[in-house]
């Protein structure tokens, strides 16, 4: 799985020519995401370790975050280096570490980024996004997602899944301002069971922070 950002940067050229606006489903990617899709939303949770590296194409330059995630169905506990954000399908809280702060929300379901709603990514593909097969490695099929809004702030999210288990290998998002985030997953697995309290703010165990009730 590590070896994806690699093959990632390699491909890069390749769909640069390849527009949102002539991209047509193809029906052996579709069938690809399908499998990919019932497989993690069928399991118990999805438990990810990953960095994230953000990429801005036109200063070179980029940074590399660690964070882990586990997830089940729109249910999710994400932590990152600064913040750890706790969703149980209706409520979200999201904790600044240093600030030992915690804003609680009622997020609306249209933000369909990683950090935001991170279960999308296996299911984002069957509304709003034409798919096309772009390289079958032996190892893994890399497939592009291109939105049919065309003002959409994204030029295409490119996924890379295991052949052998339909497991997420990588994945990155391109936006038209020149940016990308690029998801390298470390540790991947399907098997882990959680309990409802895996996805809620525990008032207890961070005693002492502020709370920003904003429901």
């Amino acid at each position: 799985m590590k070896i994806f950002l690699s093959a990632l940067l390699c491909l890069l050229p390749l769909a640069s020519g390849f527009s949102e606006c002539n991209a047509q489903t193809d029906p052996q990617a579709v069938k690809i995401l399908d499998n990919f899709s019932r497989t993690a939303t069928s399991a118990p949770s999805v438990a990810i370790n990953f960095r994230l590296i953000n990429i801005d194409q036109q200063s070179q330059k980029s940074d590399t975050s660690k964070g882990n995630l586990l997830m089940a169905r729109d249910q999710y506990r994400l932590e990152l280096p600064d913040n750890i954000t706790w969703f149980n399908g209706t409520t979200s809280w999201s904790y600044l570490i240093r600030e030992k702060e915690v804003t609680i929300t009622r997020p609306g379901k249209k933000d369909d980024s990683f950090t935001t709603r991170p279960s999308s990514i296996f299911t984002l593909y069957k509304k709003g996004y034409k798919s096309r097969l772009i390289e079958d490695n032996g190892k893994t099929y890399v497939i592009d997602l291109y939105p049919e809004d065309i003002k959409s702030d994204l030029v295409r999210i490119r996924l890379a899944i295991s052949k052998t288990d339909s497991a997420l290998a990588g994945a990155e998002y391109r936006r038209k301002d020149g940016t990308s985030i690029v998801l390298v997953i470390d540790y991947y697995s399907i098997k882990q069971k959680p309990v409802a309290a895996d996805f809620i703010f525990d008032q207890v165990k961070y005693k002492g922070a502020e709370i920003n009730d904003m429901r």
